[in-house]
């Protein structure tokens, strides 16, 4: 039987994956270095998805373990935040994917290190990612997306986003399971976060922070 975090998610075995984030928070290990484990793992996911070895309900189960998990870690994260804003991202994954596998982690990390986010949900049309920009005047844009059927949803969505005249005023990250700097290129954004503690450092950089 799997005993490590990674092994215990991908064979989607909830209460011991929760049981034993429990265990690692409680023996004080550092909250990030977990994150990482359930990143390594949720790639897993998605190529175990992507090779039709998983299926969509194996997906839902994955996401409903992340979800718990970062329900134990989101206090420890947000332990000793400073208070200080430093900008605004809107937030989303985009059309097609179904996923907030990752979204959710991003955006409370984000939070915890000073960012109003904008939370945009899963499955968001190009025109509401345009719509955002225009009401809420971020200094950043973040698209997630967990499948490789993201890739031309990101791409269109910021081809959506350079027709509307708004390209210039944000900068555009991706991140999410399959996603790399060969997709970053692809799909025309700014920076390609692999985790988010990545993404903060360049939400961050980007702001002057």
């Amino acid at each position: 039987m799997p005993k490590d975090l990674v092994s215990l998610i991908v064979s989607l075995d909830e209460k011991n994956a929760v049981d034993l984030v429990r265990k690692m928070v409680n023996a004080g290990e550092d909250p990030l270095k977990i994150l990482e484990q359930v990143r390594i793992a949720m790639a897993k996911v998605g190529d175990k998805f992507e090779k039709k070895e998983f299926f969509l309900p194996d997906l839902i189960m994955s996401g409903e373990i992340l979800r718990q998990i970062a329900e134990i870690l989101e206090p420890k994260l947000k332990a000793g935040a400073k208070v200080k804003r430093l900008g605004k991202v809107v937030l989303g994954t985009v059309f097609g994917d179904i996923h907030d596998i990752g979204k959710d982690v991003v955006k409370f990390i984000l939070d915890a290190n000073g960012f109003d986010v904008i939370d945009l949900g899963v499955d968001v049309p190009k025109e509401k990612f345009v719509e955002a920009i225009k009401k809420e005047n971020p200094e950043i844009v973040a698209l997630s997306g967990f499948l490789t059927l993201a890739y031309d949803s990101m791409k269109e969505t910021i081809k959506e986003i350079e027709k509307s005249g708004l390209r210039g005023k944000v900068k555009i990250m991706i991140g999410g399971g399959q996603m790399d700097e060969t997709i970053r290129e692809y799909v025309g954004a700014d920076a390609y976060g692999k985790d988010a503690v990545e993404a903060v450092a360049i939400a961050k950089r980007w702001v002057g922070a």
